[in-house]
């Protein structure tokens, strides 16, 4: 291959701008690289900035304080438990030895910071080396003023993850924004949310600056790469990979609507996010049926796997599944845009919600996680229609916790009815005939899903069974937190689609995040991280965090990795 005309040289090119890119170039850059990031988009912060936020780094020196104290050999048990063989046994030993540094480096170096969760139950928390809290962590709150003019650089978060349009909150937000005319303290909570919010949009902001969840996280992150000096282009996609002498030294950046050779005089970091919007990919990997139905930013389209590949990078397999699952509701609106909202954690678990197939029928715990749920609806797509599924609420459940889009408390719902996102009936049986599902099979559900609500035991499924179901349920209801009745008028229902919140398979890496040939050797000058890279659970789903996790630490892993040991290239 010749050589091109290098415009612009660097030490490192990192290509994306979520949590793994950028963990990357700050971790190279700390170790003396000078480092360029080129983000597709016109916004950074990528997956990470409208994600949950959760980051699950096993060992971290936060765990003991947190009442968690943790042990190797415990959270080794539990991978093994759930992620197996699903992924090289060397990759997530590797992850475990290094997650803990990393999270500790980033907070000492940089402006992440991290609090362990001190209760939150891992997926599966009845088999054997769980832990109750500690492993998972959340990005301290962060003031986006902070950015100062940056801040428009940064992506906003889902509109779901906001109220009054442009509030960001937590589920303790919400929780306190609910009980505001009930509890003093959850009166005196809210007021200093809206207070502060009021006060950001009189000063201009576009939406409010007390960022949560993950866009805090990629808030720290890019103030991080603006106190570093850390040079970052927008609305930069990759377009090539350039190869000499077995190594790659470089790529082809499309800026300001012309090809910009850049010169990595070290490495190039690869960190696109993924496929989850690239038809041909997800048609060919994904379970069926499947359809753009991610809550991934729809720049995530598999470039940077597509080229890795053609310089000699490995796709690892699918084989224990292609993506980390979410069942997704969407409204389609009349300009033709649409808004999808991921049931992660906040109606599902709650007393009161019943999840169906086409025949009427449960087909999964409704409480566990969001992606055993998709795993569950296609499990029973096999046998009876359940993509799309169904969740079934009554009214009372619907003025307490709202049903995706629908919010709670008497908030207008007319709008999501007339474009068809929102079902609503009067009986059970004229929400079967609205959703074209089976009416027998919905009222004989409905009995027996009652009848368990009053035992408080779900023999069928059992929801609310396990400390992760119970954590996200209703504290308050009795006697299981996850069960309760469904039976006053009017029923609702909306439809949900076996979505995703990003891919799992992606290049294989060694422990230093090189990507990998065919033949196992690293391939020279190209290393890969973030959801590009094959995931370290292959698939599996063990704990709130585990691709933030794997992304940052990957991310640190990879760019000390340049730092130490990769020499510079001579220019030529």
């Amino acid at each position: 291959m010749s050589t091109p005309l290098w415009e612009r040289e660097v030490d490192v090119l990192v290509v994306g701008g979520g949590a793994g890119g950028m963990a990357a170039a700050l971790s190279a850059h700390i170790g003396g690289c000078k480092v360029l990031l080129a983000e597709k988009t016109d916004r950074i912060g990528g997956s990470t900035a409208i994600s949950g936020g959760a980051v699950w780094a096993p060992l971290n020196s936060q765990s003991g304080p947190a009442g968690h104290p943790d042990s190797f050999e415990k959270v080794w048990t539990y991978m093994r438990n759930t992620v197996g063989d699903a992924a090289p046994a060397e990759m997530q030993k590797a992850f475990l030895d290094a997650c803990g540094p990393a999270i500790d480096a980033l907070a000492r170096h940089t402006a992440v910071q991290l609090a362990a969760r001190t209760y939150s139950p891992d997926y599966y928390p009845d088999r054997d080396g769980a832990a109750l809290g500690g492993r998972s962590l959340d990005p301290v709150m962060f003031d986006g003023r902070q950015l100062g003019r940056h801040f428009r650089e940064l992506r906003d978060p889902l509109p779901e993850f906001m109220v009054l349009g442009g509030m960001m909150v937590t589920l303790a937000d919400a929780k306190n924004l609910l009980g505001a005319f009930r509890s003093f303290g959850a009166c005196k909570e809210s007021m200093k949310l809206v207070l502060r919010y009021a006060g950001d949009r009189l000063r201009g902001y576009h939406r409010g600056t007390r960022l949560v969840l993950g866009n805090a996280l990629a808030a720290r992150l890019f103030r991080s790469l603006l106190d570093r000096g850390i040079d970052y282009w927008l609305g930069a996609p990759l377009k090539s990979l350039h190869v000499q002498d077995g190594r790659v030294t470089g790529a082809c950046i499309e800026r300001q609507g012309r090809a910009t050779w850049v010169r990595a005089k070290r490495a190039v970091v690869v960190a696109t996010g993924g496929f989850p919007w690239n038809p041909a990919m997800r048609g060919q990997r994904y379970p069926q049926p499947t359809g753009p139905w991610s809550m991934s930013p729809a720049g995530n389209a598999g470039e940077g796997i597509e080229l890795a590949q053609t310089v000699g990078a490995a796709m690892g397999s699918d084989y224990f599944g292609p993506a980390f699952w979410a069942p997704v509701s969407i409204l389609q609106r009349p300009d033709g845009t649409q808004v999808r909202y991921p049931h992660l954690v906040w109606d599902r678990a709650k007393p009161g919600l019943m999840a169906v197939n086409s025949a009427g029928r449960r087909f999964v715990n409704e409480s566990a996680s969001y992606h055993e749920f998709v795993l569950g609806m296609y499990r029973s797509h096999e046998t009876v229609p359940t993509i799309p599924a169904y969740l079934v609420c009554d009214s009372d459940f619907m003025e307490r916790w709202g049903l995706g889009l629908a919010l709670p408390g008497g908030r207008p719902r007319e709008h999501l009815l007339r474009d068809g996102y929102l079902y609503r009936a009067n009986s059970l049986q004229e929400l079967a005939s609205a959703l074209q599902i089976d009416a027998a099979g919905l009222s004989a559900s409905a009995d027996d899903f009652n009848r368990a609500g009053e035992a408080g035991v779900d023999p069928a499924f059992g929801k609310g069974s396990t400390a992760y179901n119970q954590y996200l349920g209703d504290p308050d209801h009795r006697p299981n937190p996850c069960l309760g009745p469904l039976r006053k008028a009017p029923f609702y229902a909306v439809k949900v689609y076996a979505g995703d919140i990003g891919t799992a398979c992606g290049i294989r890496c060694n422990a230093h995040a090189q990507a990998l040939a065919a033949d196992g050797q690293p391939v020279a000058g190209l290393y890969v991280v973030g959801n590009d890279m094959q995931s370290v659970m292959g698939g599996q789903y063990p704990a709130p965090g585990i691709t933030l996790g794997p992304a940052l630490t990957f991310g640190w892993v990879a760019g000390q990795h340049i730092a130490q040991t990769v020499p510079s290239q001579v220019s030529s």
